[in-house]
C-alpha cells in the first residue's frame, strides 16, 4: 500500500510538470537571486555541499561572510525536514487553500525562464520531493525535485515575507503549518460527540 501511494505521488508530481509547457522533469541546477536588473546565481551543488559538510564555498561562501551568517546554522536549515503525508498533501494542493499557499510561494520562487509556471513548478516539486523522501522534504530535496534548471528567487518579495517573521520557525508557520495542520492528524483531538438531548420530564 505504501509503495503504491509513493508511486502514485511520484507519477502525479512528474505529470504536473511534464504536461505543462515550459517545464520539464529535471532538478534545479542554479538558484538565481533577482532584484530588478540584478541577478546572482549560486549552484545548487554548492548548497548541497554546504548541507552535507557545513562548509560554504565559492560565491555562497562570500555571501555567508558578507552577511555574517554561520555556515553551520544555514547547513542545519537546509537539512531541516518537513514531514507530510503524500496523498493528503497532493489533495490539499488542489484545493483553494492549497492554491492560495502555492500562489504565495510563487511570488517568491519561480522558474527563471517561465515565471508564469511558478505554481505548477512548486506543486510538482513538493509532491515529487515528498515522494522521494518517503513523506519528508528538505530544502535540498525540494531543489532536487524542482522541474526547472534555474530557480529564481525574488529578493524584494522574500524580504517582504521575512520582515513579517521573527524567526525561521515563523517563516515555516507562515508558509506551511496553518494550511497544512489539518493533514498532520497526530496531534488533533477527535471531535467531541454532540450531547444527546435529554427527554423532557413530565409531571404525572
Amino acid at each position: 500500500m505504501a509503495r503504491s501511494s509513493k508511486l502514485l505521488a511520484v507519477l502525479l508530481g512528474l505529470s504536473l510538470s511534464a504536461v505543462t509547457p515550459g517545464l520539464q522533469a529535471q532538478a534545479a541546477q542554479q538558484v538565481v537571486f533577482v532584484s530588478g536588473a540584478f541577478r546572482r546565481s549560486i549552484p545548487v551543488a554548492d548548497l548541497e555541499h554546504l548541507a552535507q559538510t557545513g562548509e560554504a564555498r565559492g560565491l555562497l561562501g562570500d555571501v555567508m561572510r558578507f552577511s555574517n551568517q554561520d555556515p553551520a546554522s544555514v547547513s542545519k536549515l537546509l537539512n531541516q525536514q518537513l514531514s507530510l503525508p503524500l496523498v493528503l498533501t497532493s489533495r490539499l494542493l488542489s484545493t483553494r487553500i492549497g492554491e492560495a499557499l502555492l500562489q504565495r510561494l510563487a511570488t517568491i520562487f519561480s522558474p527563471l525562464r517561465a515565471p508564469q509556471m511558478g505554481v505548477q513548478a512548486i506543486r510538482g516539486a513538493l509532491i515529487t520531493g515528498l515522494a522521494n523522501g518517503n513523506g519528508n522534504l528538505s530544502a535540498t530535496g525540494f531543489l532536487q525535485a524542482y522541474p526547472a534548471q534555474e530557480l529564481a528567487v525574488n529578493i524584494p518579495a522574500l524580504l517582504g515575507v521575512m520582515s513579517k517573521a521573527n524567526s525561521i520557525s515563523d517563516l515555516v508557520r507562515f508558509f506551511s503549518e496553518s494550511p497544512l495542520d489539518g493533514l498532520r492528524g497526530d496531534s488533533a483531538a477527535p471531535p467531541e460527540a454532540a450531547p444527546t438531548p435529554e427527554a423532557p420530564v413530565t409531571t404525572p
